[in-house]
């Protein structure tokens, strides 16, 4: 079982706190940015940030869903993690400063990949599939952000 890897970033026009305090708001902001891969959003506990508990299924592809129940965690500044108790999938998201007023956001999943040729295409095509699932989430984020 390979890992594999999906990564994708944004520069937003908006300083770094007001993104990541927008990235943490799953009571309300989340929810929003989430493009039509993402449903059944619910958040059973917390909302904001650290110790928020919260749900959503991610249909990557007509055939692959996934059911993610995913605990969050700020284990430094300007950092989330989404660790899904349903997989071995891991979702960083990393917002920095980039100069006056902008921000850079980094968003990583990583997860255990199959084996065999099913494997292979996998390794292949999800990171790129996820990839855009993610760049339309940053694209709604910097539309939140910026206005």
């Amino acid at each position: 079982m390979a890992q594999v890897e999906a990564t994708t970033e944004r520069i937003v026009a908006a300083d770094a706190e007001t993104v990541f305090d927008a990235l943490a708001d799953y009571k309300d902001t989340r929810a929003k940015l989430l493009p039509g891969h993402f449903s059944e959003y619910q958040v059973r506990e917390g909302g904001d940030g650290e110790g928020t508990l919260v749900h959503w299924r991610l249909q990557a592809t007509s055939k692959r869903v996934r059911d993610c129940l995913l605990e969050v965690a700020e284990p430094t500044d300007g950092q989330l993690v989404e660790k899904d108790r349903n997989s071995s999938m891991v979702t960083t998201w990393t917002v920095t400063p980039a100069g006056e007023g902008r921000s850079r956001v980094v968003v990583t999943t990583v997860w255990n990949g199959a084996g065999g040729i099913g494997g292979f295409f996998e390794r292949t095509f999800a990171p790129k599939g996820l990839a855009r699932i993610y760049d339309e989430v940053l694209a709604n984020l910097a539309s939140e952000v910026e206005k």
